[in-house]
């Protein structure tokens, strides 16, 4: 008789489908993405109809609470495997990864920010069946640390001192350490830590015009920031520098051009009567009247060293005198 009951009992589930497939719903309870990039939420599911199906399958995901209203609904018919579905080949911010005829209910999420992080929920319903089956995962962003800001507060009409403050950003959110000029972890400042958001933190230090730096730090990495910055320095040496160069370079051309004008002068004695006689050779004035006259200019050279052999003195090379150059004009009278 059990053998009988055996055999009807078994063929009852090949038939069913229920022996060998129950319900069943898988989802990762964590999922860890960082911030700006795509993400899965995993979630599979089976039934035992799953084999012979052919109603309608639909798929809810949930935010937050496990009885809110879900932002993301995608409905399909178990009545074909070929192609993909709509909600697949979407390009919007939600869109389903894989295919719900096969039990793949993962919802892919696009370019995931701080406001995403959460608990998620998976629902699936079947046509025909009154109860759902939904199971949660934890989505969690991550932020490496990073200092978004340092500024000095000055003192306000309480009499609060002045104050330098950090604030950094950071999921897991960072711990601030302040720093003296030396890397050295200052232990005796007073320290005002300040949470603003979920990711955010403000901390500040009484500030005295030293050199410090504001040090954020989580098992994600670390980011430093100093107090004035390092760069403000080098700026300024640089701009020093500079302005260096420019004028050594405004003292060179001043000297080339002083001795440029210097060898000028000097030379200028030897040919001073050329212009003259040039513009004078182009007067009309000098024209005969009624002659045809052409201007030619003649000069000669005149050196004292020859009167000063006629006279039988010799003077020393150093102090012999340059050649004079002498210009005259002479009229050619063609008639």
């Amino acid at each position: 008789m059990w053998q009988q009951q055996s055999f009807y009992f078994i063929l009852s589930g090949i038939i069913t489908g229920s022996l060998s497939v129950s319900w069943d719903m898988a989802v990762s309870p964590v999922v860890f993405v960082p911030r700006g990039e795509d993400v899965v939420l995993p979630c599979s599911f089976t039934h035992p109809r799953q084999q012979h199906y052919s109603g309608m399958i639909t798929v809810k995901w949930l935010a937050r609470e496990s009885r809110a209203l879900p932002f993301f609904t995608c409905s399909v018919t178990n009545d074909s495997m070929e192609g993909k579905h709509g909600c697949a080949e979407s390009e919007l911010k939600y869109s389903t990864y894989g295919d719900l005829r096969r039990g793949e209910l993962s919802l892919l999420i696009r370019r995931v920010q701080l406001s995403d992080n959460g608990t998620f929920f998976c629902r699936v319903e079947l046509e025909g069946f009154r109860q759902y089956f939904q199971k949660e995962t934890q989505l969690y962003v991550t932020v490496q640390p990073q200092i978004l800001n340092m500024s000095v507060v000055e003192p306000g009409s309480d009499g609060a001192p002045r104050r330098l403050q950090c604030e950094v950003e950071g999921q897991p959110l960072p711990n601030v350490t302040w720093l003296s000029a030396s890397g050295t972890p200052m232990q005796d400042l007073e320290v005002k830590n300040q949470q603003r958001g979920p990711a955010r933190l403000l901390s500040s230090v009484p500030y005295l015009q030293e050199v410090l730096s504001c040090r954020a730090e989580s098992r994600l990495g670390a980011a430093e920031r100093r107090h004035p910055a390092a760069h403000s320095t080098t700026l300024i040496i640089s701009v020093s520098v500079s302005g260096l160069i420019v004028l050594l370079l405004l003292l060179v051309t001043a000297c080339i051009a002083y001795r440029r004008n210097r060898v000028r002068a000097a030379a200028s004695p030897i040919y001073a009567n050329a212009d003259t006689v040039e513009n004078h050779r182009l007067q009309d004035s000098d024209r005969p009247v009624g002659g045809s006259v052409e201007l030619h200019l003649v000069y000669s050279t005149l050196n004292d060293a020859s009167s000063s052999q006629h006279a039988g003195v010799k003077k020393p090379i150093s102090q012999q005198e340059e050649p004079v150059v002498l210009y005259s004009p002479v009229n050619m009278n063609s008639d």
